[in-house]
């Protein structure tokens, strides 16, 4: 899957059911072309899987519950499972209302290198390149610091629509969020008891790296929407947590 990130953007996030989902998509076509992952599947939509890294004492959920103005997330997404295939090491920080995000595209092979504290080399990096081996040098640096190991999977359905092909507008839709507890290192499709995260809930996520625009704003007013708290890895991890599943004290 080629890489679609947006380094710096704004988000805005919304709970929808799936009958104005469908609404939305057809209001959203007419300004958006379907991303071509989605566009070959009868769903429209494709897999995302995410291992989140946390520290022992959850130091990344902990920040985002006790409302840290910046705070950073830290996560190994994946879109299929073959030992060919590639692996993402991702840092997602929030700097007030802004969303930045480092990225680098990582073979599989070298990712439990990477995570059990060794540095990465340009062999380790799928498409090398100076902004690359930034972005896996700060991700590495920040894994260390946290003694980060993998905490929770969490996998859905993608939905995405953006503007000719730039990526600088971007909408998805997200369904079927699920979440379990993992202890180790396994890029795997099956989960064995997840929960349901959102329930039957569309996670609308409107992004945009400069203005919001103007058609962003009709769609709002014409669907009534309200932004709301959509937080996949801490959401998921509460639930667990509820259920006793993780340690963590509720």
């Amino acid at each position: 899957m080629a890489d679609k990130l947006q380094k710096q953007r704004f988000e805005y996030k919304y709970h929808v059911s799936e009958h104005t989902a469908l609404a939305i998509r057809d209001f959203v076509s007419a300004y958006l072309d379907l991303d071509e992952f989605g566009a070959t599947r009868p769903d429209l939509s494709y897999p995302v899987h995410s291992l989140y890294l946390d520290s022992p004492g959850y130091k990344t959920y902990m920040d985002t519950i006790n409302g840290e103005r910046n705070r950073f997330k830290l996560r190994i997404r994946y879109y299929e499972t073959g030992d060919d295939t590639p692996v993402f090491f991702e840092m997602k920080r929030r700097i007030n209302q802004i969303i930045a995000k480092k990225r680098a595209k990582v073979y599989r092979a070298s990712a439990e290198s990477i995570l059990n504290g060794h540095f990465a080399v340009e062999d380790d990096l799928v498409d090398y390149n100076p902004d690359s081996m930034d972005a896996i040098i700060s991700i590495s640096e920040k894994i260390n610091q946290l003694s980060a190991r993998p905490a929770v999977h969490v996998s859905y359905m993608r939905e995405a629509w953006m503007a000719d092909g730039n990526n600088k507008i971007r909408v998805t839709m997200d369904r079927h969020v699920q979440s379990e507890p993992v202890s180790q290192l396994q890029f795997k499709n099956d989960m064995i008891d997840p929960i349901s995260v959102f329930g039957s809930t569309v996670i609308l996520e409107l992004k945009f790296t400069d203005r919001f625009p103007d058609w962003f704003k009709t769609l709002v007013q014409i669907f009534g929407l309200r932004q709301a708290s959509a937080a996949k890895y801490v959401d998921g991890l509460s639930h667990l947590g509820r259920q006793h599943r993780v340690p963590i004290l509720f």
